[in-house]
């Protein structure tokens, strides 16, 4: 067995303490030092471009930076300067800004399927504003989520669903309906059921796997048939899949749809977008019930509006998009060419859009396993590659990209031999990684 450690004894000691004074020892639960090997959890110091650097002084090269949020790299500089700008004018007032005008204009420019946008800090609240619009406009109470896809708000209507489900009343649960992605017959028998229910559907337009011929369309004309609302969370293929979306690049357009991620390369800013129709209920300009739409003290602060507008010209004016799907064709490549050097293509598999992958640790039986997936992250912490998943930036180089592949290769060699033992046990220095959601902690 190789005996090569790899230790983090300053992370380890900042864990400690963030555990003592944060419940969880992080902020997200995906960041949570649960997520990764027994005692070599980074905790980061700094970064820039597609590099961090922990507080024990090694370097690596990160992929799913801030979730997934930070597309064009750490410490990008068109975008902090266009937010040291606005720092220096001010960042929060009485009354809008005129920053918010113009992040409108530009956001709508940007993704011209919507008539109407509303800006807030996250993607919890864009998405549950979305549902509440959706209940108020078609008077319904029930929520369809596709059920394939793993997250869509902190708040009860999805989280009562998750194993996480404590403190949420049944009676709150039992609203929320799930049907799944790329199976229109189960769906339409979903809205069948619960005729005259189903305030809406919301799912990611597209996940690991692109919608299968005719699906989204399909949806659209479901959704217009039961008179529900058809809601697209583009908090991930915003952006990643195309500037304007996922709706922009398949052209199926949603009621509503909600932006995040990449939106602010990492500064905290979301969107909700849709029909005019159905937005100004949330307004002042129509006669109906008024609709607590999005209100929110730090929403529309100005250097976050100021950093989305610099994304979305950098994404526009550099190619960004083509970019990631580049880095992440050559990246996928890569592993999938040193997982079947060593023998291991069946077991370490990448997926999914080329500017969104993914990867699976399969074990001896072909099944997801959390000890295998341990290893493997093992191996890439060592070889100095942060990688929960193997989402891109376009701040990567060929050279990034290449290291990573040699670190993957040489993960891949130590999975071939806990293969051959059927034990990974003797390679995972400790636990095995957990699942996010999980009932007990």
């Amino acid at each position: 067995m190789d005996t090569e450690e790899f230790f983090l004894p300053r992370s380890r000691a900042a864990n400690e303490r963030l555990h003592a004074l944060v419940p969880g020892g992080a902020h997200t639960y995906a960041k949570g030092d649960d997520q990764y090997p027994e005692n070599l959890a980074p905790v980061i110091s700094h970064g820039r471009g597609a590099h961090v650097w922990d507080v024990d002084g090694n370097r690596y090269i990160e992929y799913g930076s801030g979730l997934r949020s930070v597309s064009l790299g750490h410490a990008h500089p068109r975008v902090n300067e266009a937010v040291r700008r606005e720092l220096d004018r001010g960042t929060n007032f009485v009354r809008p800004s005129v920053m918010e005008l113009e992040a409108a204009e530009r956001f709508l420019a940007t993704v011209p399927t919507a008539e109407m946008v509303k800006f807030t800090k996250n993607g919890s609240d864009a998405t549950t504003a979305a549902v509440r619009l959706a209940r108020a406009v078609t008077g319904r109470p029930r929520v369809a989520i596709c059920g394939d896809h793993p997250f869509f708000s902190v708040d009860d209507w999805f989280i009562g669903t998750t194993p996480m489900s404590a403190g949420i009343p049944a009676a709150t649960t039992e609203l929320t309906v799930a049907f799944p992605y790329g199976d229109l017959a189960a769906t339409e028998e979903l809205l069948t059921r619960y005729e005259d229910e189903i305030a809406c559907l919301i799912l990611e337009p597209a996940g690991h796997t692109e919608p299968p011929p005719g699906y989204l369309t399909g949806l659209r004309e479901l959704a217009d048939r039961h008179g529900c609302v058809l809601i697209f969370d583009e908090m991930i293929t915003g952006f990643r899949w195309s500037e304007a979306g996922a709706q922009g690049l398949y052209g199926v357009v949603p009621d509503l749809s909600t932006f995040g991620k990449a939106l602010g390369n990492g500064f905290a800013v979301s969107a909700l977008a849709g029909r005019r129709e159905l937005m100004e209920r949330g307004g002042l300009r129509h006669s109906g019930d008024r609709v607590f739409l999005l209100s929110t003290t730090h929403g529309a602060e100005t250097h976050s509006l100021a950093a989305a507008m610099a994304v979305q010209a950098t994404y526009a004016e550099e190619g960004i998009t083509a970019r990631l799907h580049a880095l992440g064709e050559r990246l996928a490549a890569g592993v999938r060419e040193a997982a079947a050097g060593m023998g291991v293509a069946d077991h370490v598999l990448v997926r999914g859009r080329a500017s969104n992958l993914v990867f699976a640790t399969l074990d001896e039986n072909g099944r997801p396993s959390q000890p295998y997936r341990t290893l493997f992250l093992r191996r890439l912490l060592a070889g100095g590659v942060l990688a929960p998943s193997f989402v891109v930036s376009s701040a990567l180089d060929d050279a990034d990209i290449d290291h990573t592949v040699d670190v993957v290769a040489q993960a891949c060699a130590v999975y071939r031999k806990a293969l051959d033992a059927t034990d990974p046990t003797p390679w995972l220095g400790g636990r095995p990684v957990k699942p996010v959601f999980r009932r007990l902690a």
